[in-house]
């Protein structure tokens, strides 16, 4: 893989040529069609919001389900009819499935989705390491919880998508790392924005990226207005980009026009073009990722 040339005055950090991966996170477990009109909620919305993205540039498909009523889902029929779907309808991308503590407390909620088997079975599972403060809730992620997800995810072959909300929870990957509960390649995925996670800051981001183990890929998202200034950031020091209505409603700052996911999809691809990073396609894109 092309690794770039070096910016002036760091070892680590680097403006890369390589191509691009755009992690689309459509759905998520907060906004709903009242309060986000353009948000996937059933299958068969979040398929068809996946074939659009897909042919805008996204490869990797970071999923939530919702039932009948469109409340959050952890079961497992659902996501294999969505699963189903993307992979019929966007070949060789890379599906993410969530374990996430946000709504569902228990390891027998959340490991649920680690038993899809054969076809339909994803290539990464979320696995966040700590709890969070989010501005009205909380996501518990106990340190038995965080364990019990990356056994089972080792035992399965499902790779974790280890999701960094602050430097604590990057401290505990190498601690897991050390007991063998997670093992290399590592893919992280760098959250910053959110009110009681890590600032969207450069100087975070910076901090985080150089203390990443070695063999690691990494993308970064960020929440809401931040969205598209982290994605900016980490397009330009060579990682990865998540974008999606999980993770941001509305398309500009003024919150003015509310997003779809095809547009931040879009939006992520013109601009990585015009920075020098072309979008990776599936077969690129599972390369990167070591898969």
């Amino acid at each position: 893989m092309d690794q770039g040339y070096m910016l002036e005055g760091s070892s680590d950090l680097m403006l890369h040529r390589s191509k691009l991966i755009i992690n689309a996170a459509l759905t998520g477990n907060v906004p709903t069609k009242t309060d986000v009109p353009n948000v996937p909620i059933t299958p068969d919305e979040i398929i068809s919001d996946a074939r659009k993205c897909f042919a805008a540039g996204a490869t990797f498909f970071h999923l939530h389900a919702r039932d009948d009523d469109g409340k959050p889902s952890c079961k497992r029929e659902i996501f294999e009819e969505i699963v189903f779907g993307i992979r019929k309808h966007c070949p060789g991308s890379v599906i993410c499935v969530t374990a996430g503590g946000r709504i569902f407390k228990t390891f027998e909620e959340r490991s649920a989705i680690l038993d899809i088997e054969g076809e339909l079975k994803p290539e990464f599972a979320s696995l966040t390491l700590g709890s969070i403060n989010f501005p009205a809730d909380v996501s518990v992620n106990s340190p038995n919880i965080i364990q019990s997800l990356a056994k089972a995810m080792l035992s399965k072959g499902i790779r974790p998508e280890l999701e960094i909300f602050d430097t604590g929870m990057l401290n505990y990957a190498a601690y897991l790392t050390r007991k063998g509960f997670l093992r290399s390649p590592f893919h992280f995925n760098l959250f910053f924005g959110l009110l009681g996670t890590m600032p969207a800051r450069m100087v975070d981001m910076c901090h985080l990226v150089q203390s990443l183990p070695q063999n690691s890929t990494w993308a970064s998202a960020g929440g809401g207005k931040f969205q598209l200034s982290v994605n900016t950031a980490a397009i330009l020091m060579g990682g990865h980009v998540r974008t999606g209505i999980e993770d941001n409603f509305y398309y500009d700052h003024e919150k003015n026009i509310p997003a779809t996911n095809e547009m931040l999809v879009e939006r992520l691809a013109r601009l990585a073009k015009e920075l020098g990073r072309p979008v990776a396609n599936s077969s690129e894109a599972r390369g990167i990722l070591g898969l």
